[in-house]
């Protein structure tokens, strides 16, 4: 089973419709693919699936020869010689067959050494390449197809025509001239570009509106089902798989077809079984290749919300209603959530919680932002394309306000992209229901509101307070456990909570903040009441408060869920003090 690629009948309706004679193809262009007969790289592909009668195939490759077979040459050879002399090749012959030094002669020698010249020098096989598309429109009977591979490097996007050099430039106006005539552009000739994004392709090309794209999606489930097929079938002695190869394809989601190669080839030869374990090693050790460590981790929560103490109002709402429209597919699914509260309420440990009880793959979101010009668009298309092969995943993203910028006027044009980027895909009907988004903040306000919105992570908006109550109690009972004492005298374990709650701990103590005090009490281990009273009493907190609370009245004022709130039944009046009371704290200067 090898299904076909449906981005080769997109270009091949673009380029026999006329609609597009310049066509970039990018996205997984370094991978192999199924050509009928083999897994071949992307230009043999193109070059065995394009042959057909009247067309003329020719490959440039960087630093390398104008490829194309010896008929072919022979024929471009003869239109050359026409071209350049007015008269049909074949008559020309005949007229200089008494001449020494003959206009033929002469003109085939030209084509030679052109071709030759081009090997190795890009600028001049650029120009050879444009200037053979004028000669096929003047005397060749056949068509060109020419497929130039690095185009990325060829015609680099360097943020302005400064920072090239002269080659570079002359390369970029040839290539621009060539494009956007009008002769070339109704014409039957066709140049495709090959470069893993778009963005990479100097802009004076990539904009022009002559210029298509198509995009080469990661392998999907069948293409990697029937690669593992062709290769336990031909490689001897075979890879030991766990199970079936559809098992194995559908555990290898995100993986290139060369990746996954590469780990049969590793597994055939060591005679070791492949597990699930290696393979999802593998397609971790892949993705980050692709993305960057400093872009994204996987994680693997080891705690569930089993070991969440108290909040035992959202546990429920999480186990209730969260977790299962996480689970869900089509419209009952959730694109995903976004959790607020103040620094130290605890988002980031309940919500790693819960995507350990989804049990899916974690990638982490650490930073899509690149220092250099156009790589942030290639991160993203990087990361568009794991997401599209993964079957569900959740992003994680922490400190989501700083994570994505805006997208209003005095935003820069990259990051006004990215957001409008990341924004369209939390709304894309495609990945809903697979690809879940969990947004922590402790500014919601600072969110773009057209993340915000329903459609997107506005759809949900928890709010994460300090524990009140029986969670604050559950809290208070958590930090006593770290405590042995030598002496059973004194307070009861329940009188020691009480104590604590109503005359010891501040009414704002956070979940961070127990938790810091259970952490040292477990390293003075004291050993009586007193020990245990001194030591707390000896805490004194940051003077965070006012932007703590001001946080905790933003998270309030966002959340989308009554049931969420501690008074459900919270009245506009309420709200609208919630409003002011945050005027005030921004009139002081809290943000």
């Amino acid at each position: 089973m090898n299904p076909n690629h449906e981005f080769f009948s997109e270009l091949a309706r673009l380029l026999n419709s006329g609609q597009s004679r310049s066509v970039v193809l990018c996205g997984n262009i370094y991978d192999l693919l199924w050509d009928g007969s083999n897994y071949v790289p992307l230009n043999s592909f193109l070059f065995q699936k394009t042959k057909t009668s009247g067309l003329i195939q020719l490959v440039y490759e960087l630093n390398g020869p104008i490829r194309t077979d010896e008929a072919a040459l022979m024929k471009l050879r003869g239109a050359w010689v026409e071209w350049k002399s007015g008269v049909d090749a074949n008559l020309l012959a005949l007229q200089d067959l008494q001449q020494k030094g003959s206009k033929l002669e002469f003109y085939q020698a030209e084509f030679d050494r052109h071709m030759r010249d081009a090997t190795g020098n890009p600028t001049l096989a650029l120009e050879l390449l444009r200037q053979l598309t004028i000669c096929s429109r003047a005397a060749l009977r056949e068509n060109l197809l020419i497929i130039i591979e690095a185009a990325d490097m060829l015609l680099p996007e360097a943020g302005n025509l400064a920072a090239l050099n002269d080659r570079q430039l002359h390369r970029i106006s040839i290539v621009h001239d060539w494009f956007g005539d009008p002769e070339f552009a109704e014409g039957s000739d066709s140049v495709c570009l090959l470069a893993e994004s778009r963005s990479l392709i100097h802009s004076r090309i990539s904009r022009m509106p002559q210029v298509l794209s198509v995009d080469v999606p990661a392998p999907s489930l069948e293409h990697r089902e029937g690669y593992v097929k062709h290769f336990l079938e031909n490689k001897t002695p075979a890879p030991k798989l766990w199970s079936t190869p559809r098992a194995l394809a559908e555990c290898t989601a995100g993986l290139s077809i060369q990746a996954l190669r590469q780990m049969l080839a590793g597994a055939a030869y060591s005679g070791d079984s492949l597990t699930v374990d290696r393979v999802f090693d593998k397609v971790e050790e892949y993705i980050r290749t692709q993305l960057g460590d400093d872009v994204v981790e996987f994680k693997k929560p080891s705690h569930t919300l089993q070991d969440v103490v108290g909040f035992s109002d959202l546990k429920d709402f999480l186990h209730r209603e969260l977790i299962p429209r996480f689970k869900a597919k089509g419209s009952k699914a959730l694109p995903g959530a976004a959790v607020a509260g103040a620094i130290g309420s605890g988002k980031t440990f309940i919500f790693e919680a819960v995507a350990a009880e989804l049990d899916l793959p974690v990638l982490v979101l650490k930073n899509i932002r690149s220092q250099w010009f156009g790589q942030t668009d290639v991160i993203f298309e990087r990361l568009r394309r794991v997401l599209d092969a993964l079957d569900k995943v959740v992003i994680f993203v922490d400190e989501a306000d700083t994570q994505f910028g805006s997208v209003d006027a005095n935003a820069h044009e990259t990051e006004r992209r990215l957001t409008g980027k990341i924004q369209a895909m939390m709304s894309d009907r495609q990945l809903r229901g697979r690809v879940l988004w969990l947004l922590m903040t402790a500014r919601i306000h600072l969110l773009s509101p057209d993340i915000r919105r329903p459609g997107r992570v506005g759809d949900l908006i928890i709010p994460v307070l300090d524990p009140v109550g029986e969670d604050r109690l559950a809290f208070i009972r958590w930090l006593l456990g770290a405590v042995e004492f030598e002496v059973e005298e004194g307070p009861t374990v329940e009188q020691q909570v009480q104590e604590l709650d109503q005359s010891v701990l501040a009414p704002d103590y956070s979940a961070a903040a127990f938790a810091s005090l259970r952490s040292l009490l477990a390293a003075l281990e004291p050993k009586t009441w007193e020990e245990v009273r001194a030591a707390i009493h000896d805490q004194i907190p940051p003077e965070i408060g006012a932007t703590r609370e001001y946080q905790t009245l933003q998270a309030l004022l966002n959340c989308t869920r009554r049931s969420l709130l501690p008074d459900p039944d919270v009245t506009d009046e309420v709200r609208e003090d919630w409003r002011k009371r945050i005027q005030q704290l921004e009139l002081q200067g809290v943000r």
